[in-house]
């Protein structure tokens, strides 16, 4: 079809079908009329656009029942004609729109909505939209005249009854959106924006819909979420556009006080009209917060993340616009902004956070005293309720609680203070906080756990700024924990630090219920104070008084390591000393006394349970982590509080329970990162001198001496030899002492002693076990240089000379032994006096190793059967570091063999296992010294209690492994063979451990026990392959061996021929592994004994 440019062409074509529809209203007429409205161009169209829209009109008003296809057509293309025309008269627009309005309009006698096809409904509302739009500059405030109030009114009422009550979701949509046109809030850029005078008037006019519009808007957006979440979103934000334009504070500030009168023939009309004046603002601002709570609740639960982020747009919008007019309304609104920060879709988070952010940067609370009154009584509301709903609440509750508190502080901002400064706010919050972080004491396993040995160096083990996991009474998510400690830096942040931290360690000091608590919110408000990790909305307005928050840190550290704070009872040791328990029960200083004044001072304390010590635990847990908090927050300048925090620590750092132990040692390492230095031994060398310097006041007061012990054996692990000089003098009183206190003190000091041997170990290397591996490999170079010249003649020689020698021996021709003994023993004697004599001075590491030998083997026949486990483990170590110095070791293994002998054959297992590791260690460093002694006093107890116990182990069952009886047969069975090698044993007494050993193989035994025998034939035939070889074919023999000469006779041996049983296995490894040995070198001795 050819299009029209020109208004008479355009009219020719368009006359014949408009006089055609004005004479017969026909659906098929309109769509003629359609298609010919196609051809034309729109400046045409608009000459003729009253002309076209005449028949439409006259359709429309014709009286009596039209069809619904005639009066849908018609809207439809009254629409398409708006759409590409302007409306220009004002007279056209009204009437335009009323007449669309009548389309939707119910019968005079019905007060409900026509019952019109959905199609019907929606071409109206699309054609109310397209004339709202297609209005022409100004002519669209002609509509928004007083004198127009009941049309408004009229088209207001019909979309409401649409989106409130239609079931189809598009009507509801374009019936919202329509809506939000005709209050001339629209989304869209077409219609220019209104002045301050035309949206005054706007304003005033609409006041008279507001109710209306809320309830109706209020009852859609509660709706049941099966509508969807579309007409939601739009019922959502037409209510704020329209609740921000009525009650907006620059609009209320402009109204007169009294009502504005009209003319005489708008009398009707002026009743209508509202004036919005303070009383009409109260009372409505009264209702809206009503619907605004209504609405708050049904949006910020909605499960479309699309509704959540409206409702946010809604709290921005009217706390932009209405902060003064419906302040009472934000204590709901505030609380679902801040609520939805930690919504699970990201849009809605960011969105709030950007939001809340805003808010803060134009001070719109800090401005408003209203409303922060507001946000402190929903501060007080929430505080108040805060343990009862951590107590109900699942983790996904608490989490949102938290959130809404935090949100509230962050809001608050600077003005916290005025929350602090009133008595009621903060006993309310500070009660809260501490019920809410009431910790689960009742774990017995944290009492248990105990420091079993010395760790490895301290930079191996300890995590900067680790902070112990604590499991708490109401909740369990870390996210809670996490949002709580946020929570006190925001009040640190911005509170004032002096009131807080005086209110908070008067709760500290009010009852243990509330110390552990107390004190966790201490630490936390002074790392906010300072600014660190502290998650704010605006920057506070007075910076920070450095010399403020160290004074504040300087009183919680004189708290913390007050006494009766400090050392508390963390165990129940009967091993331990007295007096420190009763300093511990007391919490005063304890003079140095006897025993006897410490059982006087613990005998009406009430029995000590494990919820207690637990408490104590975790109490001492937090005051460390606090210790470290305070020096990441001074930085440098803590170290002029180090003088009077380090040696606590290093208490605490050495402290048996192991959870106090971890806790101080990360704590160092706080404080090394925070006063710079590079490691905890640096620490711990640098400030040394003041150091050993408390520990020998300490160590001369008996009271003292349990801590002094422990801040040496800290010192120890974790240094270097350079101490050692510094620490000799120490290292005498503590001897000292501990020959003043063996009955007493043993126990604790024997812990130090063992530290410095393990220090001394460490420090100065283990060169026993080197000089053992190149013993070996010597002895392996002259063994197979032997076996290199095995075939030489001077061998052979040799080889005759020593059976005959032999064979006098066996036959009973022993003179010459004992003239040979008789020739060694005076040989023997006088070389360590010859070696003495040119010897070079003792260092002071091997003349500590020696003192410390001399007090074990006094205590090695302690009453006390932990005292003398203790001893054992400290003798090991001094042989160990006595190594090198064999001239002073071996008159100290002479002192000390008796004692230990009788720990081994006489003594509790758990003893006889430690002093047989004891043994091992001296046979690697003086085997020939121990070689007779230990073949007459030690062996035939071992070997008899291998036999005897062997029945035993091979019936037990599987629980057997975890009895004392096997571990002591497993330690015996894996130490005997290198024993005997070490120590060079002789045949008579190889065979004896050999026959011992040899029921072990059975498979009856437990297979720890079986490998562990199997070492034993491993050492056996390094020693004397010869025998082992023997000894197990005589028990399983694999193969048969003929004779090489029929003049010899054929060998036989008890294991030929014998059927498998439960040796066999055993016995066949160890032969093969046996051929392997002898395979590996040039020659074999076994040669002979086993032919080709």
């Amino acid at each position: 079809m050819a299009v029209f440019d020109t208004p008479q062409a355009a009219f020719g074509a368009l006359r014949p079908v408009c006089v055609q529809l004005t004479r017969a209203q026909t659906v098929e007429n309109v769509r003629q009329l359609q298609a010919h409205l196609a051809g034309v161009s729109g400046a045409a169209l608009q000459e003729l656009q009253e002309y076209v829209l005449f028949p439409l009109r006259f359709a429309l008003r014709v009286p009596g029942p039209k069809q619904e296809r005639l009066v849908q057509s018609l809207v439809q293309c009254i629409s398409s004609v708006l759409a590409a025309t302007c409306v220009k008269k004002q007279e056209l627009l009204q009437e335009l729109f009323s007449e669309l309005c009548t389309c939707l309009a119910p019968p005079p006698s019905s007060g409900k909505a026509a019952p019109l096809s959905e199609e019907l409904k929606l071409a109206v509302i699309q054609a109310l939209h397209t004339l709202m739009h297609s209005a022409y500059g100004d002519v669209i405030l002609s509509l928004y005249q007083p004198s127009t109030l009941p049309l408004l009114g009229f088209a207001v009422s019909l979309l409401l009854t649409l989106a409130e009550q239609e079931k189809a979701k598009q009507i509801k949509i374009s019936a919202l959106e329509c809506l939000q046109v005709l209050v001339l809030q629209c989304d869209c850029q077409e219609h220019r924006h209104l002045d301050e005078d035309e949206a005054q008037q706007c304003g005033d006019l609409f006041a008279s819909f507001l109710p209306g519009i809320s309830i109706a808007l209020s009852r859609v957006i509660a709706a049941d979420i099966k509508q969807g979440h579309k007409p939601t979103v739009s019922a959502i934000r037409l209510f704020y556009l329209i609740v921000g334009l009525v009650m907006a504070d620059k609009q209320l500030a402009r109204i007169p006080k009294s009502k504005e009168k009209l003319p005489v023939e708008h009398s009707r009309i002026s009743e209508l009209m509202i004036h919005r004046g303070p009383d009409w603002t109260k009372s409505t601002a009264e209702k809206l917060s009503l619907l605004l709570h209504k609405v708050v609740e049904s949006s910020s639960v909605h499960p479309h993340w699309k509704v959540r982020l409206e409702l946010v747009e809604l709290v921005h919008h009217l706390l932009r616009n209405c902060s003064q007019s419906l302040v009472d309304s934000f204590s709901h609104l505030l609380k679902a902004l801040v609520g939805l920060v930690n919504d699970e879709n990201s849009e809605v988070q960011s969105r709030c956070n950007k939001i809340l952010q805003e808010i803060a940067e134009q001070r719109i609370v800090a401005q408003n005293r209203a409303l922060v009154d507001v946000l402190s009584e929903n501060l007080h509301s929430l505080s108040t309720a805060l343990p009862r709903l951590m107590n109900s609440q699942d983790d996904t509750g608490k989490v949102s609680t938290l959130s809404l508190l935090l949100g509230y502080l962050k809001l608050l901002g600077p003005k916290i203070n005025i929350v602090l400064n009133s008595v009621s706010h903060l006993q309310r919050l500070s009660k809260a906080l501490v019920q809410v972080l009431e910790l689960d004491v009742t774990d017995v396993k944290i009492v248990e756990a105990r420091r079993s040995g010395p760790p490895g160096p301290l930079q191996q083990s300890v995590q900067k700024g680790r902070r112990q996991k604590k499991y708490f009474r109401f909740f369990t998510e870390e996210k809670v924990l996490q949002l709580l400690q946020q929570v006190c830096r925001v009040l640190g942040y911005y509170g004032n630090l002096y009131l807080l931290v005086d209110h908070f360690m008067g709760l500290y000091n009010e009852s243990g219920l509330y110390r552990k608590q107390a004190a966790m919110i201490l630490n936390e408000l002074v790392t906010g104070a300072a600014g660190l990790g502290v998650d704010f909305l605006q920057a506070r307005e007075v910076p920070l008084n450095v010399d403020d928050l160290k004074g504040s840190i300087t009183s919680i550290l004189d708290e913390y390591m007050d006494q009766a704070n400090w050392y508390l009872v963390t165990g129940i040791d009967t091993e331990e000393s007295s007096p420190e328990q009763s300093v511990q029960h007391s919490g005063r200083s304890v003079c140095a006394g006897g025993a006897s004044s410490s059982v006087l001072l613990l005998s009406p304390e009430p029995p000590v349970t494990t919820r207690t010590m637990n408490s104590n635990i975790w109490q001492i847990c937090i005051q460390l982590e606090g210790v470290g908090c305070f020096a990441a927050v001074l930085g440098k300048e803590f170290q002029l509080l180090l003088l009077s925090a380090l040696y606590p620590v290093l208490e605490k750092a050495g402290d048996r329970t192991l959870l106090i132990s971890e806790t101080a040692l990360g704590t160092l390492a706080d404080i090394c990162e925070a006063c710079g230095y590079d490691s905890v031994q640096c620490l711990i060398n640098e400030n040394s001198d003041y150091l050993v310097n408390g520990i020998s006041l300490h160590l001369r007061q008996l009271a003292y001496q349990a801590r002094a012990s422990q801040v040496l054996d800290t010192m120890l692990r974790h240094s270097d030899a350079s101490l050692l000089p510094l620490i000799e003098d120490v290292i005498q009183d503590v001897l000292s002492a501990l020959d003043q206190s063996y009955n007493s003190q043993a126990s604790t000091f024997l812990r130090v002693l063992h530290s410095v041997m393990t220090a001394l170990v460490q420090w100065f290397g283990m060169p026993s076990a080197e000089e053992h591996q190149t013993d070996k490999g010597q002895s392996g170079t002259r063994s197979q240089g032997q076996q290199e010249v095995t075939m030489t003649s001077q061998e052979v020689e040799r080889f005759f000379l020593d059976y005959v020698s032999q064979k006098q021996i066996a036959e009973g021709d022993l003179p010459d032994l004992e003239e040979e003994e008789a020739d060694e023993v005076p040989l023997a004697k006088p070389e360590p006096n010859s070696d003495m004599e040119g010897e070079a001075p003792m260092p002071s590491h091997a003349q500590v190793a020696r003192d410390v030998m001399e007090r074990c083997i006094h205590l090695l026949s302690d009453g006390s059967l932990r005292v003398r486990l203790k001893v054992l483990d400290v003798l090991e170590l001094c042989v160990t570091v006595l190594h090198p110095h064999g001239n002073h070791l071996l008159p100290m293994a002479h002192r000390v063999w008796p004692a230990l002998v009788t720990r081994l054959i006489g003594d509790d297992p758990l003893a006889v296992l430690r002093a047989f590791k004891v043994l091992c260690t001296l046979a690697q460093t003086c085997g020939d010294f121990l070689r007779q002694r230990f073949s007459k006093d030690v062996l035939p107890k071992l070997t008899s209690s291998l036999l005897s116990q062997a029945p035993v182990s091979a019936r037990a069952g599987p629980v057997y492994s975890h009895t004392l009886a096997f571990k002591l047969q497993l330690a015996v069975l894996q130490g005997l063979g290198s024993l005997c090698e070490r120590l060079d044993m002789g045949e008579s007494d190889l065979n004896k451990v050999a026959d011992a050993c040899l029921i072990y193989l059975s498979a009856k035994q437990p297979v720890k026990l079986q490998e562990a025998a199997q070492s034993v034939f491993l050492h056996l035939m390094h020693v004397d392959p010869d025998s082992t070889w023997l000894l197990l074919n005589e028990v399983c023999c694999p193969e048969g061996y003929e004779p090489p000469h029929a003049s010899l006779h054929p060998v036989k041996l008890s294991g030929m021929g014998r059927p498998r049983n439960e040796f066999t296995d055993n016995v066949l490894l160890l032969l093969q592994r046996l051929q392997q040995q002898e395979g590996t070198g040039p020659g074999t001795s076994t040669q002979e004994a086993s032919p080709s």
